[in-house]
């Protein structure tokens, strides 16, 4: 155990599967190492729920690898996905899918297909960087009415990504199709739509805090990075005005809970801070009160 003296709700992760697993060539893996200081470890179905379960922790897992793929193997991926979530919903919350714009009508109709799977949460992750389309692009208008129209909120990824990060050219990426501008647009043009902000944004904290100060639709979850790493403007913040629209995200399998959990309890944060970011906020922001394992 972690010592934990509170249940977590991780509003980020990925599998931890080799069938799920992110990175899927052996350069990526390879680099995982360079870029996050830790090894890759597949684990079985029930032992990635069971190491969830272990640290206290359900997560919404970002099947993120599947967007490019034929509609028909991204569908099997999403099926396996929904089939361990209905078997172990102790684990698992629910899950991102991410799409590419340019393939609208038969991403909005599996999209719609998931919403019905019954396998806990979904909602649309807007990764603008790798797509090479930023958030604020209208290709991605269709995936903004259909979320809005289903009342889910929309994950859209800011900051450094370390996907493709010391490789030539940055594999191509560019950064800036992940600046919090993209957010501050698509809030504005969609006031209803809830929108989750992904990554602490570095290094651009300072704008996306102005965003989160000006835009109410627009809440903030914090995976990829610990906190001790955040900026002091980014802690203030989660200590006073932010705390009721901050979330934990955790990044596993390349980030792990028990390290994470253990520099969020020693931030000195006040105790009903941290139950606010690790679980409290979370299970207000998806309708996930009172569901227990």
């Amino acid at each position: 155990m972690t010592g934990s003296f509170m249940r977590i709700l991780d509003c980020h992760s990925h599998w931890g599967t080799k069938r799920g697993y992110l990175f899927r060539t052996p350069e990526a893996l390879a680099r995982q190492e360079a870029i996050w200081r830790t090894k890759v470890e597949y684990f079985t179905e029930d032992e990635m729920c069971d190491e969830f379960v272990r640290h206290d922790t359900r997560a919404i897992l970002d099947l993120s690898y599947p967007k490019f793929w034929p509609i028909d193997q991204m569908r099997a991926e999403h099926d396996y996905a929904f089939g361990l979530a209905r078997r172990r919903p102790d684990a698992i919350a629910g899950h991102w899918l991410q799409f590419d714009p340019r393939r609208a009508y038969e991403s909005i109709k599996e999209f719609e297909r998931a919403l019905g799977a019954g396998a806990g949460f979904v909602g649309l992750c807007v990764n603008g960087q790798v797509t090479g389309v930023p958030p604020s692009d209208p290709r991605w208008d269709v995936f903004y009415q259909a979320a809005e129209a289903a009342g889910t909120p929309v994950m859209i990824l800011t900051g450094l990504t370390g996907i493709g990060q010391g490789l030539p050219g940055g594999d191509g990426i560019q950064l800036d199709n992940g600046h919090p501008r993209h957010i501050d647009n698509v809030a504005s043009r969609y006031p209803e739509l809830k929108i989750l902000a992904a990554r602490p944004a570095w290094p651009w904290q300072d704008e996306m805090l102005a965003v989160l100060l000006h835009k109410p639709n627009v809440s903030y979850e914090l995976h990829g990075w610990g906190p001790r790493r955040y900026s002091p403007e980014l802690r203030k913040a989660i200590a006073t005005w932010l705390q009721d629209r901050v979330m934990f995200g955790c990044d596993f399998p390349v980030l792990r809970h028990a390290k994470l959990i253990e520099d969020w309890q020693r931030m000195g944060f006040e105790q009903d801070i941290l139950a606010k970011v690790l679980h409290r906020n979370a299970e207000r922001y998806f309708g996930l009160e009172g569901e227990t394992r």
